[in-house]
C-alpha cells in the first residue's frame, strides 16, 4: 500500500548523501574539538555557561541546560566524532532502520547542542544548513529499506530554498550584482581567500561580469528545475554541482559549498548516479509502513514549516541565514547581498616593552586562514572551518563585529594563555607580551609585477589604530588598561 511513497531505484542517492553528510559532521565536530573550549568554553572569550545562565531551554535548546563543564563538551564532541565516522564507513546503516534514525537524530541533536550555545562564532548560515539536512537524514533509512521519495524531494527543496535565497538576496542587495560588476571585488575582499582567488581576481572584467550573470543564472532560474521531473531535476543539479565546484576552486567558505553539492545529489536519479558510480545494487529493498509514514509526517511539518521561509524569499525586506525556530528546521538562507570594494584585515600586534616609544618592536601575531604576512600565500582551508579567523573578517568591516570577545582575545594574548594561540598559526614571542594593540590595514592583491618583484602575495597600507595599546592590570581580574602614550 506504501509502495508509491518508496523509491528503491534511489538508493544510490541515498548512499552518498549519508555518506556526504557524515563526512561534514565529521568536520564539524572536529572543528568544534579543536576551537569550542578557547572561544566558548568556561574560559572563552564568550564563555557558554554565561549564555546558559541567562537563557532558558526554549530559548536555546541545549543538552548543556543540564549541566556544563569543559570536560563534558569534550565529551559531547568526541561522541560526536565518533558517530559521525561510524556513519562515513557505513556502520550506521548497516543495521535495522531504527537505529540508523537514532545514530542521525544524535548527530543533530549534539549539533545542535554546539551551535544553540555558540553566540557569534555559529553564528553561520552553514550551521542552520547542516542541522536541517541532518534532520532530513534521519528519515533516509538504512540499507535494508528503500530510500523514502518524500524524503529526497525534501532535500531538493531545502536546495532550492539555499539557492534562490542567495540568489534574491544578491539582486535585491548591491547594485554590482545588478550591474554584473561585483566580481572585480569579490575574490579579493572575500572573508578568507584560498590559493587561487588572485587568480580568479586577476582574471578580465569581461568574464567577471560572465561569472556574475552565470550565478544568476544558477541561483534564480536553475533552481526551479529542482522541482520538476526528471531529466530536468538531473540537468539543474548538475548545473548546481559545477557552480558550487566553481566556489570551491575560487574561496574558503567553510563547508557550505561542499555540503551544498551532497544536497544536490538528491536531484539524480538512480540511473544517472549509477553512469558515473557503477555500483553493484543491492537485490531487494524492504519497505517498512511505518517508516513510509514517518516520512509522509515529516513531509507535512517541512511543508506547514516552509510558511515563514517562503514569504521571507518573497519579501522586499528579505534577511538571509534566518532561523525561524530554535531546532533550526526549514530555515531561509542566503549570503554576500553586499560586496566590500576594499578588503580591511585587523592586525594584532604585540611588544615586550612595559611603557611602548616609537622605537619600540611590535611584532605580529599570525592568523592560520587570513592574510597577514603579505608574503604567505592563501591556505587552502576549506571545508574546514576557522571560526576566529572569519569573525575577525568581519571586525574588520566594522568595530560593532568586535564586541566583548575582541578584548577578551587580548587580554588572552597578554596572559599567552595556550588554548588560544592554538587557535593561531603563530605567536611572536615565546611568553606574555608586555602591551598589545590592534591595526587596521587595507589589503589588495599584488600585481604580476608585483609579485614577480617582491614574492609577495599581497600589498597592505596602514589604516588607522584598531583597538589602542593595552596592558594587564596589576590586580587579580586581569583587566585590560590602556598605556599611556610615551
Amino acid at each position: 500500500m506504501m509502495e508509491w511513497v518508496a523509491a528503491p531505484e534511489d538508493w544510490l542517492s541515498r548512499l552518498v548523501i549519508q555518506r556526504g553528510l557524515a563526512a561534514v559532521y565529521l568536520i564539524a565536530f572536529l572543528v568544534a574539538v579543536n576551537q569550542f573550549r578557547p572561544l566558548l568554553g568556561e574560559r572563552g572569550l564568550l564563555p557558554a555557561p554565561g549564555l546558559l545562565r541567562a537563557q532558558p531551554f526554549r530559548e536555546s535548546p541545549s543538552l548543556f541546560h543540564w549541566r556544563y563543564s569543559d570536560r563534558l563538551f569534550q565529551v559531547v564532541a568526541w561522541t560526536g566524532v565518533l558517530v559521525a565516522a561510524l556513519a562515513l564507513t557505513g556502520v550506521t546503516e548497516t543495521g535495522p532502520v531504527w537505529a540508523s534514525m537514532l545514530a542521525w537524530l544524535l548527530l543533530w541533536a549534539l549539533y545542535l547542542s554546539i551551535v544553540n550555545v555558540g553566540q557569534v562564532f555559529y553564528g553561520f548560515g552553514w550551521e542552520s544548513l547542516l542541522l536541517e539536512a541532518g534532520f532530513l537524514a534521519s528519515f533516509l533509512g538504512s540499507s535494508e529499506v528503500a530510500p523514502p521519495l518524500p524524503v529526497l524531494l525534501l532535500m531538493r527543496w531545502l536546495v532550492f530554498r539555499l539557492e534562490l535565497g542567495a540568489g534574491l538576496i544578491k539582486w535585491r542587495g548591491d547594485r554590482c550584482w545588478r550591474d554584473l560588476t561585483c566580481l572585480y571585488y569579490h575574490h579579493e575582499t572575500q572573508p578568507m581567500p584560498n590559493p587561487l582567488s588572485r587568480w580568479f581576481h586577476q582574471l578580465p572584467r569581461r568574464v567577471h561580469k560572465a561569472e556574475v550573470l552565470a550565478n544568476h543564472i544558477a541561483q534564480l532560474v536553475v533552481p526551479f528545475g529542482l522541482l520538476a521531473p526528471q531529466p530536468v531535476a538531473g540537468i539543474a543539479g548538475a548545473i548546481i554541482v559545477v557552480t558550487q565546484g566553481w566556489l570551491v576552486l575560487s574561496g574558503n567558505f567553510s563547508w557550505l559549498n561542499v555540503l551544498t553539492i551532497v544536497l544536490t545529489v538528491s536531484a539524480f536519479s538512480g540511473p544517472q548516479l549509477a553512469a558515473v558510480l557503477p555500483v553493484t545494487p543491492p537485490e531487494t529493498l524492504a519497505t517498512p509502513a511505518w517508516f513510509m509514514v514517518a516520512a509522509l509526517a515529516l513531509t507535512a511539518a517541512v511543508a506547514a514549516l516552509s510558511w515563514q521561509p517562503v514569504r521571507n524569499m518573497a519579501s522586499g525586506r528579505q534577511v538571509m541565514n534566518q532561523s525561524f525556530n530554535r531546532y533550526h528546521l526549514v530555515n531561509t538562507y542566503g549570503a554576500f547581498g553586499s560586496v566590500t570594494r576594499d578588503r580591511f584585515e585587523v592586525v594584532i600586534e604585540g611588544t615586550l616593552d612595559e611603557r611602548p616609544t616609537p622605537q619600540s618592536e611590535w611584532k605580529a601575531y599570525e592568523c592560520k586562514g587570513k592574510p597577514g604576512d603579505p608574503r604567505r600565500r592563501p591556505p587552502q582551508i576549506a571545508p574546514y572551518h576557522l571560526r576566529l579567523d572569519w569573525m575577525l573578517w568581519f571586525a574588520a568591516l566594522t568595530p560593532a563585529y568586535a564586541g566583548r570577545w575582541f578584548e577578551m582575545l587580548l587580554v588572552r594574548l597578554l596572559q599567552h594563555d595556550p588554548a588560544t594561540l592554538k587557535l593561531l598559526r603563530s605567536a611572536p614571542f615565546d611568553g606574555p607580551p608586555a602591551v598589545v594593540r590592534a591595526r587596521l590595514y587595507r589589503y589588495r592583491f599584488a600585481t604580476r609585477s608585483e609579485r614577480k618583484a617582491t614574492g609577495a602575495w599581497w600589498t597592505r597600507s596602514f589604516v588607522s589604530e584598531y583597538f589602542p595599546a593595552v596592558r594587564l592590570a596589576p590586580d587579580e581580574h586581569q583587566r585590560p588598561v590602556l598605556v599611556p602614550p610615551a
